[in-house]
């Protein structure tokens, strides 16, 4: 095992979305992810999101799986489950039973709308999830409606990465505290925090809420897509003063000096768009590429997903990996001194029930004897 957790345990209860890619994410940083199936099964190796995890299968309608699942929790640093509200305390698992049995235990929830509320017991997706937040009208083209950005804004960034900034700040308290808690994650909360700056630039007035109608929706000439000669697209980002100047000379055309000013002169921003889009379809996007990669225009093309994993840059990188066959993202972030690994390929449902088991103390007789109650479950 490599990576800044090392050491740290973390039970993860087997669902679909945030989770598993928070568990990931903490498995990919070195912590010892162990999820808890209600079924075993085979290995998928297209499911990216378990890799670098063990898992143990265990039928959660019979007390002995409770009790299996409990001395489990008893030895770790932290679990997250994502439920409805209720599940868990009907499973015999809730957070008052698991802090009893191991009160240092940091407890993360992942849900939608969170443990209370009027809509907490709801069932929803990432899009619903965006679209109460304000994010969702934002996104998109003013006369085609909202657009949804994949399930990326909601599910995993205001789901995946504050459950695993909140376990993370919880395990540091505990540590000093010799106290757990326990972790609400809402999606709709994540969301509306990560709208902090738009919220900024509403309260100074330098934001519509009309889409396209602002400098980073897409609205303004200096921040937007624009499709190439081969029916390719390119994106720019000249926002400050020197990089829209050179713009304005790798386009060779005249869009006016006047840097800041241009932010807030909305009555210009259709014709300059309208010029540099009939300037960029005069060549492919490898021609632009020749002209504007790697200057401080702040261009890039845009690329498709196959396209990114050869962009040389991302390889430079290593930012791709592949395991068992299947092209993945690299671990992210990077650490000089304890680098994050993938400690293995997505692993079968309940593949590592014994040795789980074994390290939690438990004999072979006694492992018998739950294998033979139906607690745990083997393909």
């Amino acid at each position: 095992m490599s990576g800044p957790l090392t050491g740290i345990r973390i039970i993860e209860m087997a669902g679909i979305g945030p989770g598993p890619f928070a568990g990931m994410l903490l498995a990919d940083m070195g912590a010892d992810v162990i999820r808890i199936d209600r079924a075993a099964g085979a290995a998928t190796p297209s499911d990216i999101s378990a890799r670098g995890k063990r898992s143990i299968a265990l039928d959660l309608k019979k007390p002995e799986a409770i009790d299996l699942a409990l001395t489990l929790i008893a030895g770790a640093d932290a679990l997250f489950e994502g439920f409805r509200p209720g599940v868990m305390e009907k499973l015999g698992l809730g957070p008052e039973i698991c802090l009893e049995r191991n009160p240092k235990l940091v407890y993360g929830r992942m849900t939608g709308w969170g443990q209370e509320g009027p809509l907490s017991h709801s069932a929803g997706h990432d899009i619903n999830y965006i679209a109460v937040t304000g994010a969702l009208a934002a996104i998109g083209r003013k006369a085609g409606g909202p657009v949804p950005p994949l399930n990326l804004v909601g599910d995993y960034g205001g789901g995946s990465l504050y459950l695993i900034m909140g376990l993370l700040a919880a395990l540091l308290e505990a540590r000093t505290s010799g106290k757990g808690q326990v972790v609400d994650a809402a999606i709709t909360d994540g969301v509306i925090s990560l709208m902090a700056p738009t919220q900024a630039y509403m309260a100074g007035g330098t934001w519509s809420l009309e889409r396209e109608d602002n400098w980073l929706d897409g609205g303004s000439h200096f921040y937007d897509t624009y499709q190439c000669a081969d029916g390719k697209y390119i994106s720019i980002g000249a926002i400050e003063p020197q990089f829209y100047a050179l713009l304005a000379e790798k386009l060779e055309l005249d869009l006016g000096q006047g840097g800041y000013s241009h932010l807030f002169e909305k009555d210009q921003w259709p014709l300059l768009k309208q010029r540099i889009a009939d300037k960029v379809k005069t060549k492919t996007r490898d021609q632009w590429c020749g002209i504007m990669e790697g200057t401080d225009v702040c261009f890039a093309p845009v690329l498709d997903a196959n396209e990114a994993v050869l962009y040389p840059h991302n390889q430079a990188r290593k930012n791709y990996v592949e395991i068992d066959g299947v092209t993945q993202s690299a671990p992210a972030p990077r650490f000089s001194r304890t680098p994050s690994s993938i400690q293995r390929g997505p692993c079968a449902a309940g593949a590592d029930a014994d040795s789980i088991l074994a390290e939690a103390g438990l004999g072979r007789g006694d492992i018998e004897s739950y294998k033979q109650a139906g607690a745990i479950r083997y393909e």
